[in-house]
């Protein structure tokens, strides 16, 4: 396993990885600086930077995440909503085939491991409110405007 920890406009991430891909990537206040580097980290910082300019709407960098079965199938479901649309929690449940299980695919996104790659954030509320982010509602809108801005 390596570890990077490095800035972005929406504070420190630190990505975790192994020769198959990343498997995590998550918001940090920890001040513990790791330097690790290997391909897929490389790719993911680069992917990155230009998402965040607004010049990458589709990542390519190889995902390892680790979860259940159900949890997996959940974060494949995110990977299909493109760049700067939103769907509904329960469009997400329908889209996996589950339409009853709203809340435990709700729970399956808070516990996606891979920010921003894995596209959790652009899942809203069926009312249109915003909803939950488990980094913090604020980064949610930071990346649904930045994405508004660039589509």
């Amino acid at each position: 396993m390596l570890q990077c920890t490095f800035d972005s406009p929406l504070g420190l991430l630190r990505a975790q990885a192994n020769s198959d891909g990343i498997y995590t990537l998550d918001f940090t206040c920890n001040d513990e600086k790791h330097s690790q580097e290997n391909e897929h980290i490389i790719q993911l910082r680069r992917e990155l930077d230009a998402y965040f300019e607004g010049k990458l709407k589709q990542f390519l960098v190889p995902l390892v995440p680790r979860g259940t079965p159900f949890q997996r199938g959940v974060w494949e479901v995110l990977r299909t909503i493109p760049y700067g649309e939103m769907i509904s929690y329960s469009q997400e449940a329908f889209a996996l085939h589950h339409p009853k299980a709203v809340r435990a695919v709700a729970n399956a996104n808070g516990k996606n491991p891979i920010a921003i790659v894995i596209p959790c954030h652009r899942v809203i509320a069926k009312d249109g409110s915003i909803g939950g982010y488990s980094s913090g509602v604020w980064r949610k809108e930071y990346l649904l405007a930045l994405e508004q801005k660039y589509r």
